[in-house]
């Protein structure tokens, strides 16, 4: 996956690029969005690594996609075909969020509890975490049971584990030494 993240890398900082000069962030990574989702069916997937010329496979993708490509959007497919990079197209949208998150200074905060947070925790918990990451933070939260009590923050590659199970297999570790 890493050769798509080098291949990928121009294609989303050219898109992002544009869509930032053209104040159009929302309506590229929805089209992003889209084609990515295009490229992973079966049908589209086989299509892209078969022997059709780019013209051809340009066409038939953009014809896919229908309206929900503009004519810059149409642009991007016609020179991804050409270069025969369609199907990096997931990458691309990733990237191209990357870049949005950076240009926005957010990050995007993954939780995971035991039980629904209130209101007023989620709050404390953005909070401290726009304190500690310097950045606005939007929190995902999800329900795992096997948390038992306690939280678990994933902001990138930071993990914050404040569960109490992690706790008990910790102090299963020191009395087992």
């Amino acid at each position: 996956m890493s050769q798509f993240t080098t291949v990928a890398r121009p294609y989303a900082k050219a898109a992002f690029d544009f869509a930032v000069e053209h104040q159009s962030l929302d309506r590229w990574q929805s089209m992003l969005a889209f084609t990515a989702q295009v490229t992973r069916d079966k049908q589209v997937s086989e299509l892209l690594t078969g022997a059709m010329g780019p013209d051809a496979l340009s066409k038939t993708f953009i014809a896919i996609c229908g309206e929900q490509l503009d004519e810059a959007g149409q642009n991007l497919i016609k020179v991804m075909a050409d270069n025969k990079r369609l199907r990096v197209l997931p990458e691309v949208l990733e990237q191209f969020i990357e870049l949005r998150a950076a240009l926005e200074a957010t990050v995007e905060v993954e939780v995971t509890s035991a039980n629904v947070l209130s209101e007023e925790q989620q709050a404390k918990i953005a909070a401290a975490m726009e304190k500690r990451l310097s950045r606005k933070v939007k929190l995902n939260c999800k329900i795992d049971k096997s948390v038992l009590a306690g939280i678990v923050i994933r902001a990138g590659d930071m993990v914050i584990d404040g569960s109490v199970r992690s706790r008990l297999e910790r102090l299963a570790d020191v009395l087992q030494s």
